[in-house]
């Protein structure tokens, strides 16, 4: 009888921890999907108004995630990438 009930408290308790770890995974990855939507929107803005100083960044997932995870860091090291280095 305390054998059943130890090995239930223990899945219960296991039960619980992958559910914390999922949930915390999951915020993980909704986090980096917003981040990667607010990136998306300022290289939208930067290529609006960098249209005046003939300064433009391509759009695509890549170059969001960057911008997304780094800010405005992330806009100016894909600029170093684009004009410096040729990369993009």
């Amino acid at each position: 009888m305390l054998t059943g009930t130890l090995s239930f408290i223990v899945a219960v308790l296991l039960l619980i921890f992958i559910l914390w770890v999922l949930g915390k995974s999951l915020r993980l990855l909704l986090k980096f999907a917003i981040n990667s939507l607010v990136g998306f929107i300022m290289l939208l803005f930067f290529n609006f108004f960098g249209t005046l100083f003939n300064v433009e960044l391509p759009v695509n997932i890549i170059t969001s995630f960057i911008t997304g995870v780094f800010g405005i860091a992330g806009i100016a090291i894909l600029l170093i990438l684009k004009y410096m280095f040729h990369v993009i």
